[in-house]
């Protein structure tokens, strides 16, 4: 017996309502409706009450003078400069504390990771008791500390403490000589892009010549010696030179060189040292979440334990640390503003602290403040995202 076959069955009609293709439309656009329409209702209040207040809106004020000191600055910075140039300092401010602290907390919180897997006793028991005690103390005393206890209980001026390099530290801060390059130092400048340049592609080549043929290229020592050939060469052939304006004690306070006030060295320490607690524990997991096998694979090939950590177990480990290590980075960044509990003028103390009281355009002040740190966060996780995708594992 045959059986006629009359091809793919077809699927019942459904009505248009249980179809979920078009339920999902409609609901996604009643909650579009929805959220569009509290806004919409959320900026019409809040102008009306405004209006209702005899209160201006509007981004103006920016260009009107500011009127006040701002104790830290990277570039110069007086009374008379607008509100945009008070914001502009914030951001700076916020940024370098932000890259300094990020740079020394994974160092220092990548070392104390490592030192908690020790075989050796003391280190290990030492990096533990570091990590226990520092992250589960808030960070805001922490500050306190090291600006109240620590750095303002630094000697007076006039009996400042004397450092390497001619430099002094007192209770205003640390005093260190200022370079001051000459003309010809911008070649030099450009030899130390140009050995940046020459020792990333140094590296890439040698990566590659290890994967092709399994041996090993000397990568720091060759790296030194390309650096120090590139810019020592410039820097002599280019005759340019460096002077150095040191720190002098007048009558009340050091004249020359660079001041790094107290606030700054406390928010720097206290961000760095607290950040690398968290980035210790979050190390060390991804360390064990290696397969021993790895490390037993490596021993089998003869490589020392050194090269084990350097060139099997970090690179599989970091596959674990990069999503959680981008978000203390995004803590470290956003901490910053902390540093207004001890006076350091970064963007909140300065822009949504000073300038939004002088002006009372609060509204516009936290609205950038908040834009700030919202293209900050957003460009540290795509930098992290970018470099979380080139360590991941490629399926075949």
């Amino acid at each position: 017996m045959t059986t006629l076959y009359t091809g793919p069955a077809a699927s019942p009609r459904v009505a248009f309502y249980n179809d979920p293709v078009i339920r999902g439309i409609f609901f996604q656009a009643v909650v579009a409706i929805l959220l569009v329409s509290f806004i919409v209702w959320i900026v019409g209040n809040t102008a009306a009450n405004l209006a209702a207040q005899n209160k201006t809106t509007g981004f103006d004020f920016l260009w009107k003078t500011a009127g006040f000191d701002i104790s830290f600055s990277l570039f110069p910075w007086t009374r008379a400069s607008f509100y945009w140039e008070a914001f502009i300092v914030g951001i700076t401010n916020t940024l370098l504390v932000a890259f300094i602290g990020i740079v020394f907390a994974t160092m220092l919180g990548f070392t104390i990771g490592i030192a908690r897997l020790s075989s050796n006793f003391i280190i290990r028991t030492l990096a533990t008791v570091y990590v226990e005690t520092i992250r589960n103390i808030p960070l805001l005393l922490q500050l306190f500390f090291w600006y109240f206890a620590v750095l303002k209980a630094m000697p007076a001026v006039r009996e400042s403490i004397l450092l390497p390099f001619d430099s002094f530290i007192n209770q205003r801060g640390i005093f260190v000589p200022r370079p001051i390059p000459d003309e010809q130092f911008g070649l030099v400048w450009v030899a130390i892009v140009v050995a940046i340049a020459a020792v990333i592609g140094m590296r890439f080549w040698a990566l590659r010549r290890l994967e092709a043929t399994g041996k090993r290229f000397p990568v720091v020592l060759t790296a030194i010696a390309l650096a120090v050939v590139i810019i020592a060469g410039t820097y002599i052939l280019t005759g340019a030179s460096v002077a150095f304006e040191l720190p002098v004690l007048e009558r009340f306070n050091f004249k020359g060189g660079v001041q790094l006030p107290p606030e700054l060295l406390a928010l720097v320490f206290g961000l760095t040292i607290y950040t690398a607690s968290f980035i210790a524990e979050t190390v060390r997991g991804g360390i064990q979440a290696v397969s021993k096998g790895q490390t037993e694979a490596a021993q089998s090939l003869g490589l020392k334990e050194g090269d084990r950590l350097r060139l099997v177990i970090v690179p599989q480990a970091m596959r674990v640390i990069i999503p959680p290590l981008t978000s203390q980075y995004l803590n470290l960044t956003k901490n910053s503003s902390l540093g207004a509990a001890i006076g350091y003028p970064e963007l909140v103390n300065v822009f949504a602290g000073t300038s939004l009281n002088q002006t009372g355009r609060a509204i516009e002040c936290i609205a950038l403040t908040m834009l700030v740190y919202l293209i900050l966060s957003l460009l540290t996780s795509g930098i992290m995202n970018w470099y979380n995708a080139r360590v991941a594992l490629v399926e075949r």
